[in-house]
């Protein structure tokens, strides 16, 4: 009788490696020396690893690389920056920049986590009971007030002074 020795061997989508930040693996999206532009839309998860520029939507987790270079607004439930992305953010769930990742850029989400080394300039608003569908919108009083201006001539301090000092010397 012959004994069978069965191994398990893990795949990752991440172009051969572990996943290093901690997400399921995932289709790769943009693979590492592609370069695309225009809309991309993601049903699901995925990954930009390469260089993007246009606007990106995605259903599920988004992780933008670390060799990755992207110029885009995004909108997706879940976005791990661990590249550099120029643009806009809409992440419903949350947004991560990890140690290499760098946001240039606004950004509207549900949770925020920045880990030390990561770079953001830019404005973050954190909405925790869930990112506004529009923008907030101005109130403008459009009363009509009357035209009226009227200009005074503010006295001189320094020719007081210069009186006051001239009487002595």
């Amino acid at each position: 009788m012959t004994e069978a020795v069965v191994e398990t061997v893990e795949v990752s989508s991440s172009n051969g490696g572990p996943e290093p930040y901690g997400l399921e693996p995932k289709t790769t999206v943009l693979a590492r020396d592609d370069v695309l532009s225009g809309k991309l839309q993601v049903k699901g998860g995925g990954q930009v690893l390469g260089n993007f520029s246009g606007q990106i939507e995605c259903d599920g987790d988004l992780l933008i690389g670390p060799e990755a270079h992207v110029e885009a607004d995004i909108r997706t439930v879940r976005v791990t920056i661990a590249g550099f992305v120029r643009g806009n953010i809409v992440a419903v769930s949350r947004l991560k920049i990890a140690t290499t990742g760098r946001l240039e850029g606004d950004a509207k989400v549900g949770a925020l986590v920045v880990q030390e080394g990561g770079v953001h300039h830019g404005v973050i608003r954190v909405h925790p009971e869930g990112v506004p569908e529009s923008e907030p919108t101005a109130i403008v009083e459009t009363s009509p007030r009357p035209g009226v201006v009227s200009f005074r001539t503010a006295p001189n301090p320094v020719g007081r002074v210069r009186k006051f000092w001239g009487e002595f010397f």
